[in-house]
């Protein structure tokens, strides 16, 4: 029976991530690259990627070594730790992907100071052992990666008519070019959020009648 609870609870740190918690919609955590890298789904897609990789192991990390950093300097040392992880992955996509690298620009060197890894770090990590600050890192990295890959979906279709080089809709369609310029994202981004707003506030209204 201790077991089965182990399991819900860490269920329930995974998916409060992709819905309760997601980090741009629900919480307004992370925004520039929201904004900024989600004229395609590919850009969206590397950023959000990039994002999880360095909260994944900065949540590892900073939950391995909780007990051992003095409060007075904790927020420097997540900022340390939080830096060298996107080093790494600044790196490796220069090298393997540099195309995209090229793409993100100065987007992914500044996953150090985007509030959801300091966010994790200060909120879960440093306060849960490793193993529930893993799901909590997989749930909220992959609800900000899918969050990016809709805004980045929602903007290619119909900036460009396709999706990922796709022809979705035919020569009929005339592109909407403010979707991939940033008045654009700021008109999808605000549409989600109502939309995810609405969404829940039935759900809520739904239990409440139950």
């Amino acid at each position: 029976m201790a077991d089965n609870g182990n399991n819900v609870s860490l269920w329930r740190e995974f998916k409060k991530g992709l819905w309760q918690e997601i980090p741009p919609f629900r919480l307004v955590l992370g925004t520039c690259p929201t904004l900024a890298v989600t004229n395609s789904v590919k850009n969206g897609v590397a950023m959000g990627l990039a994002t999880l990789f360095v909260l994944f192991w900065s949540n590892i990390i900073i939950s391995a070594v909780r007990k051992t950093i003095s409060p007075q300097v904790r927020i420097a040392a997540y900022v340390v730790i939080i830096a060298l992880l996107v080093t790494i992955a600044d790196m490796f996509l220069a090298a393997v992907f540099p195309a995209i690298s090229k793409a993100l620009g100065p987007y992914v060197p500044l996953i150090v100071v985007n509030c959801i890894l300091l966010g994790r770090a200060e909120a879960f990590a440093q306060k849960n052992p490793v193993i529930p600050s893993i799901f909590d890192a997989l749930g909220i990295g992959l609800g900000f990666t899918m969050s990016l890959a809709t805004m980045g979906s929602i903007r290619e279709l119909l900036g460009f008519g396709s999706i990922l080089n796709f022809k979705i809709l035919g020569n009929w369609f005339e592109p909407w070019i403010v979707m991939i310029l940033p008045a654009g994202a700021f008109m999808v981004f605000g549409g989600l959020i109502a939309l995810i707003n609405y969404i829940s506030s039935r759900k809520q209204g739904g239990e409440n009648l139950v």
